[in-house]
């Protein structure tokens, strides 16, 4: 906690030094807007009197799960923006949100983003014909970020490791985790001008702390009257870590727009000086395939430059988008891998393994129809076919289906015995509002699921960084 009280006394007064002016203006103007949408009743306008409430800045009402079966998070965040100079943008967000469960998260995220210095060049007639009929493409940039976030989870669950752990095992415990830390988003424009890949690489260094704590008086035993380090590593101690980080990211848009992709490899190093036992490395590969159904609806897309609090337009426009429909469908299809390596006396701490089924730590829905956190292991594969239609306004119809499991191994890491769920549901996403699924999952041979989520972010804001 005393992280976060540091980084929001820095960056509170960064903000009174260097933006004392315009802070003050964005808050009057916020004072004007929520008095032109809120201040008269009328049911015709309840829709824009929450959109401003929920994304304006620089202070809105901040929302959205914590992390599965620790409730949903209401509190605050504050967004602000500073622009030095012609090349430079600079951007933070501080929130704060806790639940009735007792869980609660608190953060401060700050963006240093890099305006490169254009170069114009002649055009001909024909060459300013082809360059109307392309879509335009969001700027890449340089982003540099630097954060601060806690974490106090309530209530987690643990089954045992492995893809053959039984529902018998379930077992709670409480989490708590802070990260310190920073990373940096370089594009490649010389490469990404020629081939068109949209290429971009990354780095990242954070400290990790994590303390997991007893939950008695339940009707599922604690962790530790059921598990040992033996069978739970990482339950009888949790040093703290340096983790780092190395990335190489594509997403180029193909055949006119008809096929969207993102992939993402991200190698990792988790390294604990005070004991080297839990000292471990990690690959994971994400490869996203979306095809619209109609070329001619932009997405919304995860902006490098926004904070998690923030869905402004672009780096010079801190606007959100309208709070209109902004999805019309999209067929997509997922593969992840993820496989971590421990030296011969060294093991995976149970706390930062990836699960399958209901959502992971961080909200990623996995084998919906299966109890959160069902599935945990060092190694993970997983499949996923889904589709989603705006059936009225911003409302939509949504269909998943998944395929994965997880393994102790990296040779059990195959395509053999997978478990499989589906969920079928409605989506909210409007503008710049948190999106939201309300889901059915069945399938999978154990149990069926119903999910509530709201996203922790703002529609086009980026993520936070990984509990795992």
């Amino acid at each position: 906690m005393r992280w976060i009280a540091f980084a929001a006394l820095l960056l509170i007064s960064l903000s009174a030094i260097a933006q004392e002016g315009g802070l003050g203006a964005d808050f009057r103007h916020e004072k004007d807007l929520v008095k032109k949408n809120c201040g008269t009743f009328a049911v015709r306008g309840i829709g824009s009197c929450a959109y401003t409430l929920f994304t304006d800045h620089p202070l809105h009402i901040a929302v959205g799960n914590i992390a599965p079966q620790n409730g949903f998070g209401f509190g605050a965040a504050l967004v602000a923006h500073h622009t030095p100079n012609e090349t430079w943008r600079i951007t933070w967000n501080l929130d704060a949100v806790g639940s009735t469960s007792g869980s609660w998260r608190a953060g401060a995220y700050m963006k240093f983003i890099h305006i490169p210095v254009v170069e114009f060049t002649a055009t001909t007639a024909s060459t300013s014909r082809r360059a109307r009929k392309q879509k335009p493409l969001v700027h890449p940039y340089t982003v540099f970020n630097l954060y601060s976030q806690s974490i106090s989870l309530q209530k987690l669950f643990f089954f045992g490791e492995g893809p053959n752990s039984l529902r018998i095992g379930r077992s709670l415990f409480g989490m708590g985790e802070t990260i310190v830390g920073g990373n940096v988003i370089k594009p490649v424009y010389e490469w990404s001008a020629i081939s068109g890949l949209n290429l971009s690489l990354s780095g990242e260094i954070n400290g990790r702390f994590v303390d997991i704590r007893s939950k008695l008086g339940e009707t599922s035993p604690s962790i530790e009257q059921l598990y040992s380090e033996a069978s739970a590593p990482g339950l009888a101690t949790q040093p703290g870590f340096i983790q780092f980080g190395e990335g190489v990211r594509i997403k180029p848009d193909l055949f006119q727009d008809h096929l969207r992709l993102n992939y993402f490899f991200n190698f990792q190093q988790f390294v604990a000086p005070s004991d080297s036992r839990y000292s471990f490395r990690r690959w994971s590969l994400i490869l996203d395939h979306e095809f619209p159904i109609y070329r001619t609806i932009q997405p919304v897309v995860t902006r490098d430059t926004n904070g998690p609090d923030d869905c402004a337009l672009s780096v010079d426009t801190p606007k959100c988008p309208g709070a209109s429909r902004n999805r019309y469908g999209t067929v997509g299809l997922r593969f992840g891998i993820s496989e971590s390596f421990a030296g011969a006396n060294s093991t995976v701490p149970f706390y930062f393994q990836p699960t399958l089924g209901g959502s992971d730590i961080n909200g990623t829905p996995s084998l919906s129809s299966f109890d959160d956190y069902r599935f945990r292991g060092p190694d993970l594969i997983l499949l996923r076919e889904s589709f989603e239609h705006s059936i009225w306004g911003p409302f939509g119809f949504t269909f998943m289906a998944d395929q994965g499991k997880v393994a102790l191994r990296r040779d059990d890491v195959d395509f053999n015995n997978l478990k499989h769920s589906f969920a079928v549901g409605l989506s909210l996403r409007g503008g710049g509002f948190p999106a939201v699924f309300l889901l059915f999952a069945f399938g999978g041979g154990e149990t069926h699921h119903t999910i509530a989520n709201v996203s922790t972010t703002l529609l086009g804001g980026s993520s936070r960084p990984s509990l795992f």
